[in-house]
Parts: C-alpha cells; sequence; structure tokens
C-alpha cells in the first residue's frame, strides 16, 4: 500500500500539521490557488457538506502553495469550515507528484493538479483521486466514502 510521506506543515494559524494529526479517514486535497472559481466552488461544497463529513469522522485538509495570510483570508471570505495547509516551496505537492507542468489558457506553467488523497492514521493511502473536476469532487468523495 503507497504509503503518504512525511510532513510537517503550518496551518492558517501558524500550528504545525503533520503526520501524527491524521485520522482514521483524513481527506488532504491539493487545489491550485486560493480565491479562484474552481478552488472556491471545491472548497464550498466541502464546507457544506462538513456535517456528513463529520458523521463519517472524516477530517479535511486543503493544501496549495498559498501562505498563511492568504489562506486566513480565503477561510474568512468563504467562511470554511477546515484547515488550510500552506505548501509554500510545494515539497510535499512536489513528493506526491502532483505540482507539475500544466496548460491552463493555452499556456504551460508549472503548478498543482487537483488531486485528493484519503489517508489512514497510519499514513496509508486509502485512495487516490487524480485531475479532479471542482464541481465533481465532493460527489465523487461521498460516492467513495460511502461504499468505503
Amino acid at each position: 500500500m503507497e504509503k503518504f510521506p512525511e510532513f510537517e506543515l503550518e496551518n492558517q494559524n501558524g500550528e504545525l500539521i503533520s503526520n501524527k494529526d491524521l485520522t482514521d479517514r483524513t481527506v488532504i486535497y491539493f487545489y491550485p490557488k486560493d480565491n479562484t472559481p474552481g478552488c472556491t466552488t471545491q472548497a464550498c461544497d466541502l464546507r457544506d457538506n462538513m456535517d456528513y463529513l463529520n458523521d463519517l469522522n472524516v477530517t479535511v485538509f486543503g493544501v496549495s502553495g498559498d501562505s498563511r495570510k492568504k489562506h486566513q483570508n480565503f477561510i474568512a471570505k468563504q467562511d470554511l469550515n477546515f484547515d488550510l495547509l500552506a505548501d509554500e516551496d510545494f515539497k510535499l505537492a512536489e513528493s506526491l507528484d502532483v505540482y507539475r507542468m500544466k496548460k491552463a489558457f493555452g499556456k504551460e506553467s508549472k503548478g498543482i493538479v487537483r488531486t485528493t488523497f484519503i489517508v489512514d492514521e497510519d499514513s496509508n493511502v486509502i485512495k487516490r483521486f487524480d485531475n479532479v473536476q471542482a464541481k465533481k469532487h465532493i460527489d465523487e468523495l461521498k460516492s467513495y466514502l460511502n461504499e468505503g
């Protein structure tokens, strides 16, 4: 079984989050950028379904290359109810091969490819969703969690 790499990242409040904070079912989703349309849709869908996820004992962490300050603004603006982690040097994203060349609006640039992991408390990757579509993310997640 694939292992989620050892990590230690600051959340929006400067608290260190690491593998020790993983629960039996942790959703770690990587997204390109705070306050962009797709990322906002994805984050708000998770926010709106947090009671459902909490009932399943699911913990959620969002990860992008944005700073703590940008994460604080995004959380405040969208009233998000889960932690966002700052991977400003993209080390964690690179180690999982989710930071790579991608094409957007005809331009190629390096960035985070929308990817979601479900990880257990022992850092085992239970499920990996590649090339996630923001609008379909919550439905894919719920469908998988209901089966799991």
